[in-house]
């Protein structure tokens, strides 16, 4: 498990790969489009993961001072996928810049599937 490592005079403070993990999960979840984070793609229907194992999903490289983020994602249907990954990009690398302090080079987004929200069944007519 790599972490990252910043050294002061008092000690030091060390911020473990699976807490930018969920910290870039949440944000993620947070943007408007996105129906949740895939877990992989398990006899070719991706995973649908909800708010149980954000770490899910996300795919984080830590270095000392940067950061490098991969998120796989499940998309609503309808939604603009360019301008929600844009948006997803910003969100997490401002959430994780500012909770961790690391630089975050980059945020790849890779959109696993599109989720289709059912309809409720509508009520038999009574006569």
């Amino acid at each position: 498990m790599i972490e990252s490592v910043e050294k002061r005079e008092t000690g030091s403070v060390r911020i473990a790969n699976e807490v930018v993990s969920i910290i870039s999960g949440l944000a993620a979840t947070e943007v408007k489009g996105v129906a949740g984070m895939s877990g992989g793609v398990v006899d070719g229907f991706a995973e649908l993961l909800k708010k149980k194992n954000l770490s899910k999903g996300v795919k984080v490289e830590v270095g000392e001072k940067q950061a490098a983020i991969d998120l796989f994602i499940i998309i609503e249907y309808g939604a603009k996928i360019p301008d929600t990954a844009y948006m997803v990009q910003e969100n997490v690398k401002r959430a994780v810049e500012s909770m961790t302090g690391l630089e975050v080079v980059e945020v790849n987004v890779h959109i696993q599937g599109v989720e289709f929200k059912q309809e409720e069944a509508a009520e038999p007519k009574v006569r």
